[in-house]
């Protein structure tokens, strides 16, 4: 009896283990799965992403200059029309007597006609602008240069001193500031000037290609 025991107590015990190593043999590769996909997670958030695309900034083109060669002193730079006085008169770079016996003279200090800022424009009034005292607000003048035609609409009248600095300072926009001496029929260096400030109503830019 105790032999029948003991040789079912040795089945019992073989099946058993027989159960645990079926068990275990299809457990590990179901383990061995779990571990290989969270090592590929870990190796994926350990990646750099690389596929991002990368945005450039975008550069905003500067536009081309107005006069992409500067004149030189002395040389030609384009044309005064006066519709009220229906003249036209050369203009020349710089303000010293030389330019100033050839026509209207440019400030050199000044901005070119048609860009940004104040562009100071000057003639004696004995010559060029012996009329000028005829020109006032709401009159136009034209200037063509090798640049474009630009048209600017004077905006207001100023007679100041011959020292007044402000007729050169700059301005915020498109500006044309002609002057000449005054009074215009003063005999000798006259103490005065007479200034127009016109403002950029029109222009049309010369195509250089």
């Amino acid at each position: 009896m105790k032999k029948k025991l003991t040789a079912r107590r040795l089945i019992s015990i073989c099946l058993i283990l027989a159960g645990v190593w079926i068990t275990i043999i299809n457990i590990r590769p179901m383990l061995q799965t779990g571990t290989s996909e969270t090592t590929a997670v870990k190796e994926k958030k350990k990646q750099p992403i690389s596929n991002k695309t990368k945005v450039s900034p975008i550069k905003s083109e500067e536009p081309a200059p107005l006069y992409p060669v500067r004149p030189k002193m002395g040389e030609q730079l384009g044309e005064l029309y006066i519709p009220k006085l229906d003249k036209q008169l050369t203009i020349y770079h710089g303000t010293d007597e030389d330019e100033l016996e050839k026509g209207v003279g440019h400030f050199a200090g000044s901005v070119l006609p048609g860009e940004k800022d104040n562009s100071v424009l000057s003639g004696h009034r004995d010559t060029v602008f012996r009329q000028l005292g005829n020109v006032g607000k709401g009159d136009l003048f034209v200037v063509t240069t090798a640049a474009g035609e630009f048209t600017y609409k004077v905006r207001r009248v100023r007679i100041v001193d011959a020292d007044d600095r402000t007729v050169i300072v700059p301005k915020p926009r498109a500006t044309l500031t002609v002057t000449t001496c005054y009074p215009f029929y003063y005999i000798g260096d006259a103490p005065q000037r007479y200034i127009l400030v016109a403002d950029l109503i029109d222009k049309k830019i010369a195509n250089h290609s």
